[in-house]
């Protein structure tokens, strides 16, 4: 079955790099602009694994994630935070509230393929 990837990120330009990324990969793609559409596209249809910025207008991306950690029906959502912030609070933060994982902007694209198979491959079904 054909993984399920969410992308939520303001920057259009980072969305459609992500997405093509992503879909080259095999993963069924669906985008979000900001926090609160994140949301609502998460419990809509919970995806596998959600690519998550931080920083975004409405719901930011700590705040989306501890959205997420806090409703059961999203226990099995892998979350990947992805920011421009990237000093070791804000990593911390973002492991804290239950991100699965935080890769600082700018990030090479080998890289974050790489951390969302092995987050996807070791992701119980």
């Amino acid at each position: 079955m054909t993984k399920q990837v969410l992308i939520v990120d303001d920057e259009q330009n980072i969305l459609i790099s992500l997405e093509y990324l992503m879909r080259r990969e095999g993963y069924e793609v669906r985008v979000a602009r900001d926090g609160e559409e994140g949301l609502r596209s998460l419990r809509d249809q919970p995806p596998d694994l959600v690519l998550l910025d931080v920083m975004m207008p409405k719901l930011n991306g700590f705040e989306v994630c501890q959205a997420i950690r806090a409703d059961s029906a999203l226990a099995g959502v892998r979350v990947l935070m992805l920011s421009a912030k990237g000093r070791e609070a804000e990593i911390a933060k973002g492991l804290s509230i239950g991100a699965d994982a935080y890769i600082s902007k700018p990030f090479s694209t080998r890289d974050l393929v790489a951390k969302v198979k092995s987050m996807l491959e070791n992701q119980a079904t």
